[in-house]
């Protein structure tokens, strides 16, 4: 009988290494379908993007490879929303992080989505800042006031969103 979780891993081939890589997709896999929910929710139309919803065979084909194709590939956003009425299209990246914290430095080098919006699902709070404004250098930390609602872009109900923030906080409060 396996003494720890990391033992009985071991034991089925999972070193702590895939351990971590898997438990951190997943949280990742959660806070997305947590904010494709909520956009579906609001009334905008979602679109998965990201490489692993648009290409899914080269992910596992692209592991190691460092060209310039390749990383723009690697860095596809999350999601393409529309809001119905205005038209507007926007780019989405979703990020799980415990701390609540993203800065200029958690983006990729040469990140080449500069329009897109990157929402922060944390414990307690999802919060989005865009890329241009990280560049300017604005930052999500726990004090920062910039909510998902707060954004005109995406503020069509708020009850909604707050609604969203508390099944966040359910998911991820033992994180």
């Amino acid at each position: 009988m396996p003494n720890s979780v990391s033992e009985s891993n071991l034991q089925h081939g999972l070193n702590d290494r895939e351990r971590n890589y898997r438990y951190n997709m997943i949280k990742g896999r959660i806070a997305e379908t947590l904010i494709q929910e909520l956009f579906l929710s609001l009334g905008f139309n979602v679109f998965r993007y990201g490489m692993e919803n648009t290409i899914p065979a080269i992910m596992e084909l692209l592991k190691g490879v460092r060209t310039d194709v390749a990383e723009d590939i690697k860095r596809m956003p999350d999601f393409v929303v529309q809001n119905p009425n205005s038209k507007e299209v926007y780019f989405v990246e979703v990020k799980f992080r415990a701390s609540g914290e993203f800065t200029r430095k958690d983006l990729p080098k040469n990140y080449p989505y500069s329009n897109a919006y990157i929402i922060i699902v944390s414990k307690k709070h999802i919060k989005c800042i865009t890329v241009a404004e990280l560049h300017a250098g604005q930052e999500i930390n726990p004090t920062t006031t910039n909510w998902l609602g707060s954004r005109p872009e995406f503020s069509q109900n708020k009850q909604v969103i707050i609604e969203f923030c508390r099944f966040a906080i359910q998911f991820f409060e033992n994180v």
